[in-house]
């Protein structure tokens, strides 16, 4: 009999246990970025901040309406393609995510953000900067970075009030990133009373750029723009070493990665080069500093890797959307969003608010440098 009893009550918790678990609600969370291509490293850097976000949540045990949450995160590679991105967006679409952090690129987030507009799906990019992402009306399209017209206009203020530049050349990639960038670097350029000599376009898959590089040498810059990413910033570099440009190369926080070293080949000299990234800590905050800090030690332990430049955003990014949700007391995009458009949340990266746009509030700056193969800072802008 008391075997029998106990069997009996063994199985009772087992159905318990499963009713339990079957009234944990699920909540999928999409991300996207190119985890495959010539910057796949700075996508991979984004998924790991995403999941790093998403274990934490689930092993914090996170309730939103009084149920227990499971979070599941759905990652998609874009390539860096906007063809390939618009495909990955409505395959999360159809998967009925709740939300969705990204993409990387402007290129592919701009695109995207129509589909999950139509979707009614908020969507936060961590590092798309193109100024058109907020433009274009769409309530459910967030960025929790500042964007080109900031970056750009307080790089080209700089290459003329600090870098002193009197011949300045700009070349971009033909990609809405890299496009906008240059476009308002120029304005900044401009605006502070300098002027630049050349422009010249390459590709976001180039490699060969003797041809651009040969035809702005005549002009004897002092100052290089390069509006695009760290894959082809690299080779760029090591190509103006070998045709004998000494000159200063700046770029947005896309050539601002750790990586940058690597990909030049040992070819940068102590400050050549000056970039901006979209975001940043000020070092008088002494709890702000500590927060990046740890988090950079824990996403170290946790994928063996250094942050790049974007894991903190998309960290940040998945906690404000979960954030609204628990304030919402609802998963679903509907309920949230309204929320989400004015929630107000510390992050690592620090306050996260939005503006009417979807911009983010107050947003910052940090302008970077590279000694001796390490990226250096050089001060926060705001």
């Amino acid at each position: 009999m008391q075997v029998k009893l106990n069997l009996i009550v063994g199985a009772t918790a087992l159905l318990l246990g499963g009713s339990v678990f079957a009234q944990d609600m699920v909540v999928k969370i999409g991300h996207v970025g190119p985890t495959s291509g010539g910057i796949a490293h700075l996508g991979k850097d984004n998924e790991n901040g995403a999941r790093m976000a998403i274990d934490e949540l689930n092993a914090k045990g996170v309730t939103i309406g009084g149920k227990k949450v499971k979070f599941e995160l759905l990652a998609e590679d874009d390539a860096g393609d906007p063809k390939q991105g618009t495909a990955a967006a409505q395959k999360l679409v159809d998967s009925k995510v709740n939300g969705v952090i990204g993409h990387l690129n402007s290129g592919t987030t701009i695109p995207a953000s129509k589909i999950y507009s139509d979707a009614g799906i908020p969507q936060i990019s961590p590092s798309a900067t193109n100024p058109k992402y907020t433009r274009n009306g769409y309530k459910t399209a967030f960025r929790v970075v500042a964007d080109d017209v900031h970056l750009g206009g307080t790089l080209g203020k700089y290459a003329v009030t600090q870098l002193k530049g009197k011949s300045i050349v700009v070349i971009d990639d033909r990609t809405a990133y890299g496009q906008g960038v240059a476009d308002e670097f120029e304005k900044g350029v401009k605006a502070a009373g300098g002027k630049t000599v050349g422009r010249e376009f390459t590709s976001d898959k180039a490699t060969d750029f003797t041809a651009i590089l040969t035809s702005l040498r005549a002009k004897k810059p002092d100052v290089v723009f390069f509006g695009g990413m760290d894959a082809v910033a690299g080779p760029m570099l090591r190509q103006m070493k070998q045709l004998g440009i000494d000159a200063k190369f700046m770029g947005g926080d896309g050539i601002c990665s750790g990586e940058l070293p690597k990909l030049a080949a040992g070819t940068m000299a102590d400050g050549q080069v000056v970039c901006a990234e979209a975001g940043g800590i000020d070092p008088k905050d002494a709890a702000a500093v500590k927060a990046m800090s740890d988090f950079r030690a824990k996403f170290k332990t946790k994928f063996n890797a250094d942050v790049q430049i974007y894991a903190p955003y998309v960290y940040d990014a998945v906690n404000v959307m979960v954030a609204a949700m628990v304030k919402a007391g609802s998963a679903e995009p509907a309920k949230y969003l309204p929320v989400l458009a004015k929630i107000e949340h510390k992050g690592v990266t620090g306050n996260i608010a939005f503006d009417g746009k979807g911009d983010i509030k107050n947003g910052a700056l940090t302008l970077y440098t590279y000694k001796g193969g390490n990226k250096e800072s050089m001060g926060v802008v705001r």
